[in-house]
């Protein structure tokens, strides 16, 4: 509706970044649109959408149970404090207060300490836990994740994402063995991720999931999994999760959102190749651009078109570039987590083959010299 835009002032966007939260993440189908609505306009008894909700979206993912919450992070620190408090009634209500002495450690691959957004740790701290690394920056095997548990851990966490480091780190299947071995449970963050099924197959206890990302659905999370940790993150409803609770709308909002889903057919890596091959053609004829297809850095079937700037013969830095089309009439967003090195993405999942045309142009542009869209 063109006139939000206008009404408040803002920009339109053009998001070649991907499903990120600083632009709002995704756009729902018109049914989930329809489902938020009914939410919206009637009363539930909270506790049983809650509670059958769940047990709706564990049936269709094949889990033990599964709960919707705010978004991924607060499902992150809610699984943290569920591992925690479990069933004990005064930690519940006194976790921010309480000296600890129950296990409370957290367990992580040091490559996995990442930002998001806001780093892990806080979502950590938030649950009452303490991070604790295992293995190194570059490295974390099972027997280096082992060697970091000990009885004061109440979990092992494991960031399923393209913040991490891919190499020589250990699979969710093996973090699970570890688990497995030493009587904790293993927490996987999946938030982006787009297999809803996979990681619970592979042995963790909760995953969580983004509603609003590969989903698709309004601002939410998931967590899914073994039935008594879905049950004591539930439970923090009543303690954390007071603070970052989720609406009648939301619940209902992301399973319709699930439900939809399973059943769409996705868009493949090779469909998004074509999608982009004509907008690689017209970057490929600009002085000091070269574009190519790369493929998404943590395994799923995404391809992204790659744009170097070869900043000597442009005359810019790829910073100044990335900012000039922030900063333009229309904002253009990139993935830019190489700047650095004079490379910028296009992820292509959100944006038209009109649009892929308008950011060629806002480009061509501005290596001219000429007024930015």
């Amino acid at each position: 509706m063109s006139s939000i835009y206008e009404k408040y002032g803002l920009k339109q966007v053009i998001n070649a970044s991907g499903r990120m939260t600083i632009l709002g993440v995704s756009t729902p189908s018109a049914d989930v649109v329809e489902t938020v609505n009914y939410g919206l306009n009637h009363y539930f008894e909270m506790k049983d959408l809650v509670n059958k909700t769940g047990a709706y979206i564990a049936s269709l993912l094949g889990c033990e149970d599964a709960v919707v919450v705010s978004c991924a992070s607060a499902g992150i620190a809610q699984s943290v404090a569920a591992t925690i408090v479990k069933d004990d009634d005064w930690l519940l209500e006194n976790l921010h207060a309480a000296p600890l002495i129950v296990p409370h450690d957290i367990v992580v691959p040091k490559g996995h300490n990442v930002n998001f957004g806001a780093p892990v740790g806080t979502m950590v701290a938030m649950g009452g836990g303490r991070l604790v690394e295992a293995g190194y920056a570059n490295e974390c095997s099972a027997d280096q994740l082992s060697a970091a548990v000990t009885p004061q851990t109440a979990a092992i966490l494991y960031i399923k994402s393209h913040h991490c480091v891919q190499k020589s780190h250990l699979s969710v299947e093996q973090a699970a063995v570890v688990a497995r071995k030493h009587g904790v449970p293993l927490i996987v963050d999946a938030a982006a991720e787009e297999d809803l099924q996979c990681y619970y197959q592979y042995g963790a206890d909760l995953v969580i999931y983004s509603g609003a990302k590969a989903i698709e659905g309004p601002t939410s999370g998931l967590v899914m999994g073994r039935k008594q940790y879905v049950e004591w993150v539930k439970r923090q409803s009543m303690g954390i999760g007071r603070a970052m609770k989720v609406g009648k709308e939301g619940i209902l909002g992301l399973t319709q959102a699930i439900e939809n889903y399973l059943v769409q057919e996705k868009v493949s890596g090779a469909q998004m190749v074509e999608k982009m091959t004509p907008f690689i053609t017209s970057l490929n004829s600009l002085s000091g651009i070269s574009s190519r297809v790369v493929w998404d850095a943590a395994g799923r079937d995404i391809a992204r078109t790659e744009i170097h700037f070869d900043e000597a013969i442009i005359g810019h830095t790829t910073g100044d570039m990335v900012q000039a089309l922030k900063n333009g009439d229309i904002a253009i967003y990139f993935r830019g987590y190489k700047a650095n090195e004079g490379i910028v993405e296009v992820d292509v999942r959100s944006v038209s083959p009109e649009q892929l045309n308008i950011i060629y142009l806002c480009i061509k542009s501005l290596l001219a010299g000429e007024k930015k869209a």
